[in-house]
């Protein structure tokens, strides 16, 4: 994980393989901030969808317990959506450098979908 401080608050940067092994445990809230269309193709499971379109930091999850880690395809849109929600006062924001491309990458599980049926399926490259 790296970080950096943004107006007197920590970003952090976390790896796809951080991110994994965080929502596994159940230490976190992974928010997708891509399109509906690019969720619905694929997307990690577990992940909640807040499009940087529509993303309104007042609207985030509580977290009482758990860290709240954005991503998006590439880490482009996840970081600047970070970057708002600390403008809007949130003081513990993360996001997944390198977005879902870099999860896939990673070769972690994910949603997709079987091009031949459409239906949702889930995928593990590994």
């Amino acid at each position: 994980m790296e970080s950096e401080t943004v107006d007197g608050v920590t970003l952090e940067t976390w790896t796809p393989q951080e991110v994994h092994d965080a929502l596994a445990e159940g230490q976190i809230v992974l928010i997708d901030v891509r399109t509906p269309q690019e969720y619905m193709f694929e997307h990690v499971v577990g992940s909640l969808l807040m499009p940087m379109s529509f993303f309104a930091p007042r609207y985030l999850p509580s977290q009482g317990t758990k860290r709240i880690v954005l991503h998006c395809g590439s880490g482009v849109r996840s970081e600047k959506m970070a970057r708002a929600a600390i403008a809007a006062g949130i003081d513990k924001i993360a996001h997944m450098g390198g977005g879902f491309g870099a999860w896939k990458e990673a070769k972690l599980p994910y949603m997709g979908t079987d091009m031949g049926t459409g239906a949702p399926s889930m995928v593990n490259p590994e």
